[in-house]
């Protein structure tokens, strides 16, 4: 009760009365204090907030501004508050970069949900052809003897046919499986190998999938926000997101041998445990989650 008094009244009188006395005082607006005081994630988030919670309508639509529109919006920006090009001349790069960051992310989101909604079409060849690029990738020495096979179970799928697997994340998790495998290969054979350990062993392909839709979880509650801001100085791709997904695999296996679960029964209980960790990583304004190899 009391906490929902306190958001009311600051949102709608102490937060307004604030900003005018610090504009009285500075002679700057919160967005130009904000450019002063703040970098990296911590900065684009508080511009953030402030567009959004703004009460002027030209600065709430800035949090939705597409990217051909950035410049145009940053014009309307600085005409709204009265901010001169000549006597701030880093606000316009300040304001670009941040404004790219947020409709990046925003977009990243769009292109990963597209990704996601794909199912895998076995009658699509380009689809086919990807399922097989995984598996010369990950048994480079062993031949596939049919598309349909009990051999699907050597790289972790739980069935004679992948494409059962892949309904959940759709045509992502397997895109996800074959960036991993080409770009970090010798990580993915030692992976798959550890995954057959006779105690602590996991299905690789499956639990691959399971992290695709960790990452989709994370990026879809804006909880990438942080890293990727401190990541990308502009525009994130699909790219960033595939290379996030690539942590999580590596980092996920370390995590599991380190626990030592008693039984892959225990999984979906691992599974949050590490979930967890990731997001309590990603409430550090400074946090920037790589591969390191």
């Amino acid at each position: 009760m009391f906490i929902s008094l306190w958001d009311f009244f600051y949102g709608h009188f102490f937060r307004f009365w604030m900003k005018w006395l610090l504009r009285q005082m500075t002679g700057k607006c919160e967005l130009q204090r904000i450019f002063d005081t703040y970098v990296g994630a911590q900065r684009t988030h508080r511009i953030e907030n402030s567009l959004m919670y703004s009460k002027n309508k030209v600065l709430q639509k800035a949090t939705l501004v597409v990217q051909s529109e950035v410049d145009k919006c940053i014009e309307d920006i600085m005409r709204e508050k009265n901010i001169n090009p000549e006597k701030d001349v880093s606000f316009k790069i300040c304001m670009k970069a941040c404004l790219l960051q947020i409709s990046g992310y925003r977009q990243l989101y769009l292109d990963v949900e597209s990704v996601r909604k794909k199912p895998y079409d076995s009658d699509n060849l380009q689809h086919e052809k990807l399922l097989l690029k995984l598996w010369n990738l990950l048994m480079p020495t062993k031949k596939l003897k049919a598309r349909i096979s009990k051999q699907w179970a050597d790289i972790g799928f739980q069935g004679d046919d992948p494409k059962t697997d892949f309904r959940g994340m759709g045509i992502l998790g397997l895109i996800n499986l074959v960036y991993f495998s080409e770009n970090y290969t010798r990580e993915a054979h030692q992976i798959l190998s550890r995954s057959n350990h006779p105690k602590l062993g996991y299905s690789y392909a499956i639990v691959g999938i399971n992290l695709t839709e960790m990452a989709y979880s994370l990026l879809k509650s804006e909880a990438l926000k942080f890293h990727l801001y401190n990541l990308v100085p502009g525009v994130p791709t699909m790219e960033h997101f595939h290379q996030f997904y690539c942590y999580l695999v590596y980092e996920f296996d370390k995590f599991w041998f380190e626990e030592k679960p008693e039984s892959i029964m225990y999984f979906n209980i691992y599974r949050e445990k590490f979930h967890e960790k990731i997001k309590g990583l990603l409430l550090d304004y400074n946090v920037s989650l790589t591969l390191k190899i």
